[in-house]
């Protein structure tokens, strides 16, 4: 059923999955390419690497031929430029820095949006550093929460951190958050004075690189081990 303000439209919007690792083009199913091929438009978080990422799986795409939009946060501009695509019948892709578009990414705004008219949006499979850390992390997968960004207040994060203590204690639910490269260590320390030494921890850093290190240890087994994840891209989990 269409929505009461649908509109008329032959558009469609792609959401197109882009690799973890720099180069590591072989997580990207090949029939991506043929949906990036039927594109007009690109509405992407980073037009530069948007752009590299695009001509690394489709040689000969002549970049120039095709309109890049940065989505930033979607301000209302952005929002404005997207209903007149649609409106005028364009095929769109969008694109993340996320792995995925949508999960922890500003287009999701837009994905409301093309939702809200009524037009077919179409998820494309490729790597979720977030759905891949929880697969390896052996935490719950039954029932888990994404939240995002701590605060950046260390007494704030503390606070957050409890709290997911007290979900895990209550429903094993397991807890999946991220944070800045250059703040990886912090919240570890944070995460080492905050938590019990019963509950897991699990830190993904650098999905499917080379580098790739999914380590599940107790907060105890941790507190004992060096570690080092400063300005790596990394996924933490919280569990029992």
């Amino acid at each position: 059923m269409k929505p009461d303000n649908a509109i008329v439209s032959d558009s469609r919007v792609y959401l197109i999955p882009v690799q973890l690792a720099e180069g590591v083009t072989e997580t990207i199913p090949a029939y991506v390419l043929d949906a990036v091929k039927k594109c007009e438009v690109f509405f992407v978080e980073n037009i530069r690497s948007a752009r590299r990422f695009l001509k690394s799986i489709w040689k000969e795409m002549v970049i120039d031929d095709y309109e890049f939009i940065a989505i930033h946060k979607a301000e209302n501009k952005v929002i404005s430029n997207f209903s007149n695509c649609i409106k005028n019948n364009k095929i769109i892709g969008i694109l993340s820095e996320a792995g995925c578009p949508g999960i922890a990414d500003p287009g999701q705004i837009l994905i409301a949006k093309a939702q809200a008219l009524g037009v077919k949006v179409v998820p494309l499979v490729g790597p979720s550093s977030i759905l891949l850390s929880l697969m390896a992390s052996g935490l719950n997968g039954q029932s888990f929460r994404f939240h995002g960004y701590l605060p950046i207040d260390s007494n704030a994060r503390k606070r957050a951190l409890s709290a997911m203590e007290t979900d895990i204690v209550k429903s094993s639910e397991a807890q999946i958050f991220i944070e800045t490269p250059y703040r990886n260590n912090q919240l570890i320390a944070d995460i080492l004075v905050s938590v019990k030494d019963h509950i897991k921890l699990c830190i993904a850093a650098n999905i499917t690189d080379a580098s790739e290190s999914i380590i599940t240890r107790t907060v105890g087994e941790w507190k004992k081990r060096e570690y080092n994840y400063h300005k790596q891209t990394v996924i933490m989990l919280l569990g029992n």
